[in-house]
């Protein structure tokens, strides 16, 4: 695959180093969106899923809009929460951001996620039509 067809976009997370990944990848008129959780810019996760589930979509729409797509070419998301009693607060969330998309989505119970104050994480998926 050519660089011309494959964007990179990082973010400020300090694990895309460690691990090795991008934030997201635009390959062609596609943008994947790796998981991703509520941190704020000044490295504070807010205390409820609520909160932390609206942080992360603001999250990933910076992405996307580095990849130059927006919240309304998302036609996928998957969700993983550390507790399903929050799933009420996550959906609420989702729903505002995406309600009028309506894209395919998962949700997905996991016993942890990278460090015990993150309740919530999401991936998506865009397609940027021409």
């Amino acid at each position: 695959m050519s660089q011309t067809t494959r964007q990179n976009i990082g973010s400020n997370s300090p694990y895309e180093a460690v691990v090795g990944f991008s934030r997201a990848v635009r390959v062609r008129d596609q943008v994947f969106v790796a998981g991703t959780v509520g941190w704020r810019d000044d490295k504070t996760l807010p205390q409820n899923a609520y909160d932390q589930m609206q942080q992360a979509i603001a999250n990933i729409e910076a992405a996307l809009k580095r990849a130059g797509a927006a919240l309304t070419d998302v036609v996928r998301t998957r969700i993983y929460v550390t507790d399903m009693a929050v799933s009420d607060a996550v959906f609420t969330a989702h729903k505002e951001a995406f309600s009028k998309i309506l894209p395919v989505s998962t949700l997905v119970g996991v016993a942890f996620l990278a460090a015990p104050e993150m309740l919530v994480e999401i991936e998506a998926e865009a397609v940027v039509e021409s």
